[in-house]
């Protein structure tokens, strides 16, 4: 089984027990306080990755980190995941996690590149707009990039809106350059 697929069955095992016990809150931000972990660690994701590592050690090693940070069921969840040897997929699990808990809320990403900063008023219609077009509520990155020279472009998914200057002059060169004279 790969990794993504047993992380995502892990994740939506843990979702399911949470909301059907609730305690859906409490594990969310634990799972964060764990991911904050996880992104400034290094060496402890390479230890959880290390098939020299044992089981009991990996387990012992996130009891120590964690043990005063985050609640018993998260604590006895991650435990589970050193025991059965999936404690390098506790990344995945995080994010495929939170992905359910997005898609649970209706809530999708973008990323929003335009030529120059939007205003606050700007980027406000824009996510309102995307949110009428899409039927969810958007979680908008904002990102600047000068080579679109003006306009935006945004990316939800495997979706792109393209609406840059840039797009729009290689479209005109495109059509010039195939029109027979």
């Amino acid at each position: 089984m790969s990794s993504a697929i047993a992380g995502r069955r892990y994740a939506v095992a843990l979702l399911e027990v949470a909301v059907e016990a609730n305690f859906l809150e409490s594990v969310t931000e634990d799972l964060r306080k764990i991911q904050e972990v996880l992104a400034a660690s290094h060496e402890l994701v390479t230890a959880l990755r290390s098939p020299l590592i044992n089981v009991d050690l990996k387990s012992k090693i996130l009891e120590e980190i964690f043990k005063n940070e985050i609640g018993e069921k998260t604590m006895i969840f991650i435990k589970l995941l050193a025991h059965k040897k999936r404690a390098n997929l506790l990344a995945g699990v995080i994010a495929e996690f939170n992905a359910l808990i997005d898609e649970r809320n209706g809530v999708i990403n973008a990323d929003v590149k335009s030529a120059v900063k939007l205003s606050d008023e700007q980027a406000k219609e824009l996510v309102n707009s995307l949110s009428a077009r899409t039927g969810k509520k958007i979680r908008a990155r904002m990102l600047l990039d000068e080579n679109l020279i003006g306009g935006v472009t945004v990316k939800i998914g495997d979706t792109i809106i393209d609406g840059s200057i840039s797009h729009q002059l290689d479209m005109l060169r495109h059509s010039l350059v195939a029109e027979p004279a």
